[in-house]
């Protein structure tokens, strides 16, 4: 016969797997239910971060006016998002879908070298040759391997599919970031209290740490890519570019894993030159020259302390967030790697320059 003591022991333990596994449910019910707004949430939580020494600084001239300071903030971003950014970003959409839809017909072709740069002086006849040379040989490759990039077409017209959707997830991000700036102060003193109970002795240096990369991403990397490629998208259109917004992203997308945007600039400044006489040709080159080197310059204006986050990481946020969220991804993917990135090496740090206790061993 079983003893009371085993009865109670267990019934105890029934009780507790029926506990634990209700509670997992509602876990699990409630990330179902919240998931579609993951993104939204999560990007809205960095912008928050992002902009709030913006939203405290302008809350004081306002004379302590919170929600008025808020508001003002949101409409600034609306604008942006609005504005430029969707501009850039249907001009984007429409390169995609042209490119895709050449793709899938077979008919991807490049374009052929212009007679005028025979013209130029000492190089010009050479670099004609050249440049026809490569057009043959690159078109002949193109015809070959075309077949087998119709898969990638298909990727490119879902990801212009989910423009539309990622524009909407933008716009409530941002209506979202104009609800929570209010509770700034409310909001960090529950993620302290919530870090407090994981990690009580570091919880203040980690919370700090967070801020202090969301900030860098968004602000150093992020937000200076986006500066870049809409600068470069409007030179594009002045300078009457194909495909004006499609490069726009590839500066965009150059900048966030830091490579640069020399590599989409310097080709565009070239054909300017073969395109269009001194006078327009000239301020156009300023200009790209000027956007070229603007990450230099901003950068370190606006990052707080140097990135130490490798490229690599960067690089794997931007393809997982865009793979995982779409066009939203694009942003939030390197920020929330990144934080995860300095979360874990501070940790790491920590562990190893944690003393370790001298063991006595008994005689």
């Amino acid at each position: 016969m079983k003893t009371i003591r085993q009865v109670l022991t267990t019934d105890g333990v029934i009780q507790l797997v029926i506990r634990l596994g209700l509670l997992g449910l509602l876990v699990a019910w409630t990330f179902l239910i919240i998931k579609p707004f993951v993104p939204i949430l999560t990007w809205s939580a960095v912008l928050a971060v992002a902009f709030y020494p913006a939203f405290s600084w302008l809350a004081k001239i306002l004379g302590g006016s919170p929600r008025i300071a808020a508001a003002i903030l949101t409409v600034i971003m609306l604008g942006i998002v609005i504005g430029p950014a969707a501009w850039l970003g249907l001009s984007a959409v429409d390169g995609i879908r042209d490119i895709a839809s050449q793709i899938s017909a077979g008919e991807l072709a490049l374009r052929a070298a212009p007679e005028q740069i025979k013209s130029w002086p000492l190089i010009g006849q050479q670099l004609y040759d050249f440049w026809n040379l490569a057009y043959t040989n690159i078109r002949a490759v193109l015809q070959e391997v075309t077949p087998y990039l119709k898969p990638l077409a298909g990727f490119m017209l879902s990801f212009v599919g989910s423009a539309g959707i990622g524009t909407l997830q933008f716009l409530l991000s941002v209506l979202v970031t104009g609800l929570l700036f209010p509770y700034g102060p409310q909001l960090a003193g529950a993620i302290r209290g919530f870090l407090f109970r994981i990690v009580p002795e570091q919880s203040e240096h980690f919370l700090e740490l967070s801020g202090a990369t969301i900030r860098a991403v968004s602000q150093g990397v992020i937000g200076v890519a986006i500066i870049q490629a809409l600068l470069a998208g409007i030179g594009f259109k002045l300078a009457a570019i194909p495909s004006a917004g499609l490069l726009a992203i590839l500066v965009l997308l150059l900048s966030i894993v830091q490579i640069g945007a020399v590599i989409v600039l310097l080709p565009v400044v070239i054909w300017i030159w073969m395109d269009k006489d001194m006078t327009a040709a000239l301020p156009l080159t300023i200009f790209f020259v000027v956007v070229g080197l603007l990450d230099n310059i901003l950068k370190p204006l606006v990052m707080g302390r140097g990135l130490t986050t490798p490229t690599l990481v960067i690089l794997i946020g931007v393809i997982g967030g865009t793979l995982a969220h779409g066009i939203i991804g694009l942003f939030i993917g390197p920020i929330i790697l990144a934080v995860a990135w300095e979360l874990a090496a501070a940790w790491i740090r920590i562990e190893r320059a944690a003393p370790v206790p001298d063991v006595v061993a008994d005689r």
